[in-house]
């Protein structure tokens, strides 16, 4: 078969109906200020899809450093990568201040999120090491283990009993090929958002010997007394090795960092890959990441509200006859069930009828019979916003039990 013309056949559901694949649903246009209300389809929606969790994107004061900094440096200051040309005083003042901040001798800034852990992963590890990792671990984790050339080991979601039967294996095999073990989980996982048991995982350190990594991603500025991240929740700040963040989540920006041993991360600098063979994080996000790390350190209210919003959106649903799995962090998702078709009409009687936008997570990235809707609740949402949120779940809910979206056009749409 010609390579361009199987492409079709691997779109999927969601791509093969025109449904979804219009901008509707996939590739939707958010439109307006970074805000709870934007404009969707030229109408005002209710959003909960974006993770700006403390409201950092529209801040006035990070607003203004953002401005400030690229009339000062421009989009393309500094020219090359940071081994070349691309060092600044800002670079190592931001990931000082990272350090300090998560605990950790020293941190480095990457590029971005997802490209950046896959270059630490791969620097990380040779053939001769072991990887033992959490089976709901975020793609970017999986597509560096892909590129592993050793073997890999994964245990079921936070099933701390199987985790350490597959350290057993690792122990037993990295024995043999003289390397170590690399265990890789998530502080908050997004989709579901329960924490991951950093604590019960650290304590394996007991009885075997091997480096944690985590990809706290959606724990950063959230979680723990001070918004450190999840290690700081869990108590287990000095027992991980190496901790990673991005800044599109808390800090409403573009970027990420690693941070961890002085020794380790001095080592990541000179190999990871990504970052050697790139251009240097532009100071436009550089100097909006010290604001923002500013803001995270002095404005405790900014993660206050968003727990005071989070509580108050859990404990209506709550009240509705409403399921949001195990999550103990500001990811909120609501489980139904229902099929591919009856989601997309749900979806599309939430946004058209409601006004209400969230990401709504189907089959395959959930098992066949479940519907999650995700919301994503914000420091910047209010109790209206919650009481609007509610009543409009509790009837679609309804109407999803009685059978009213069985027989939509998109449910029909899937054979359904």
């Amino acid at each position: 078969m010609d390579l361009f013309a199987k492409l079709q056949t691997n779109l999927g559901p969601l791509g093969k109906h025109s449904q979804f694949s219009d901008g509707y649903y996939m590739f939707p246009k958010l439109e307006g200020e970074i805000a709870p209300r934007m404009k969707f389809q030229g109408r005002e929606v209710l959003t909960w899809s974006l993770n700006n969790y403390l409201g950092l994107a529209n801040h006035p004061e990070v607003r203004k450093a953002d401005a400030d900094a690229a009339a000062k440096w421009g989009a393309a200051y500094p020219m090359g990568a940071r081994m070349m040309s691309g060092q600044t005083s800002l670079h190592e003042k931001l990931e000082n201040e990272l350090a300090e901040f998560v605990g950790k001798e020293k941190a480095y800034l990457l590029n971005y999120g997802y490209q950046g852990i896959m270059s630490v992963i791969d620097a990380l590890l040779d053939r001769k090491d072991v990887v033992v990792y959490d089976s709901e671990c975020h793609a970017c984790i999986i597509d560096a283990l892909r590129m592993h050339m050793g073997k890999r080991y994964v245990f079921p979601h936070n099933d701390i009993e199987n985790c350490e039967k597959q350290l057993e294996r690792a122990t037993k095999l990295a024995a043999e090929t003289g390397g170590g073990i690399l265990v890789i989980t998530e502080g908050v996982f997004g989709m579901t958002g329960d924490q991951g048991k950093l604590k019960e995982i650290c304590d394996l350190k007991k009885k075997f010997e091997f480096r944690l990594l985590v990809d706290d991603a959606h724990g950063f500025g959230s979680m723990g007394k001070t918004g450190a991240g999840t290690h700081e929740e869990q108590g287990v700040i000095n027992e991980v090795d190496l901790y990673f963040s991005t800044f599109a989540k808390s800090m409403a920006s573009i970027g990420a960092f690693i941070a961890g041993e002085e020794k380790v991360v001095h080592y990541l600098r000179f190999n990871m890959r990504s970052q050697i063979f790139a251009k240097s994080l532009p100071m436009i996000f550089v100097e909006g990441g010290l604001k923002r790390l500013e803001l995270l350190r002095t404005r405790p209210e900014l993660k206050d509200n968003l727990w005071k919003i989070v509580n108050a959106l859990r404990s209506g649903l709550h009240e509705n006859g409403f399921s949001t799995g195990k999550s103990n962090s500001p990811v909120t998702p609501v489980v139904l069930n229902g099929t591919v078709g009856e989601a997309a009409a749900l979806s599309h009687d939430l946004r058209e009828n409601y006004n209400i936008f969230c990401s709504v997570v189907i089959y395959p990235v959930v098992p066949k019979g479940m519907i999650i809707l995700r919301l994503i609740p914000t420091a910047v949402h209010t109790m209206d916003d919650v009481k609007e949120t509610v009543t409009a779940f509790a009837a679609v809910k309804d109407k999803l039990t009685s059978g009213q979206y069985r027989n939509s056009e998109l449910a029909e749409a899937f054979g359904e």
